[in-house]
């Protein structure tokens, strides 16, 4: 099923992609979410119309490159967001949030898919690399700031960072604890079921499978003697037990 993304998706799209997923995935996940919408022939002509209309604010010379990256290196951009104490955000800049960015701070076009970034997951002081045309490219400072306050020292940030790193290896510390504690309890279960041996009349346990082997394969067992014949209590041939033959 072909659908455009309403949003930049990880590892799926950028905002104004078409892409073909699962139906399910579509329809159970990135619809409900409104993270995408039905690719329907309308809709997909109207975004060939917008792209074209944004690449004529792209360089379309070497020339126009330089002179864009010269002013992108020296513009800092700033996103307010939403982050949690440790400085996680509720969310992510995206690749396509710094194009746009640019384009509101500068009214500079760059094709978001060269943005050279990941999501940005945290608060912090950033350096994103841009190709604006063939051999040019520029880094732009980049600033991801929690909502209402202000960025604190970078060792203080780094701080931040280990510390949630730190509580993330406990807690999955934890889970391996109990998943470990949950399988001991489950193989106890398992050894209490097992039913015991079976008494004969006498009280005593019923012979294992080893000791049945072997007594199978004892002679006696087989129907062989239990003693090699006496070759004394043998009769020469041909004579009688009570004396020479007549």
């Amino acid at each position: 099923m072909e659908v455009i993304l309403l949003q930049d998706v990880e590892k799926l799209g950028l905002r104004g992609d078409v892409v073909d997923v699962a139906r399910g995935y579509a329809r159970n996940y990135l619809l409900p979410r409104r993270l995408a919408e039905e690719a329907t022939a309308g809709r997909v002509a109207e975004l060939r119309r917008i792209e074209s209309r944004r690449a004529l604010h792209e360089a379309r010379s070497a020339e126009q490159a330089h002179e864009i990256a010269e002013l992108l290196s020296k513009t800092v951009l700033r996103f307010e967001v939403k982050a949690g104490e440790t400085g996680a955000l509720f969310g992510s800049v995206t690749p396509s949030d710094v194009a746009d960015e640019i384009w509101r701070a500068r009214k500079v076009r760059v094709d978001r898919r060269k943005v050279g970034t990941d999501p940005i997951k945290r608060i912090g002081r950033y350096t994103i690399p841009i190709a604006i045309y063939e051999d040019v490219e520029v880094e732009v400072k980049t600033l991801v700031v929690p909502e209402g306050g202000e960025l604190p020292p970078e060792e203080e940030l780094a701080a931040l960072e280990a510390a949630e790193a730190e509580a993330e290896a406990a807690a999955q510390a934890e889970e391996e604890a109990v998943h470990a504690e949950a399988e001991t309890a489950i193989a106890q279960v398992i050894a209490e079921e097992e039913p015991e041996p079976e008494l004969d009349e006498a009280g005593s346990a019923e012979p294992g499978t080893d000791e049945l082997a072997d007594e199978l394969e004892s002679p006696a067992a087989a129907g062989a003697p239990d003693d090699e014949p006496d070759e004394s209590a043998v009769e020469p041939s041909g004579e009688r037990a009570d004396g020479p033959a007549a």
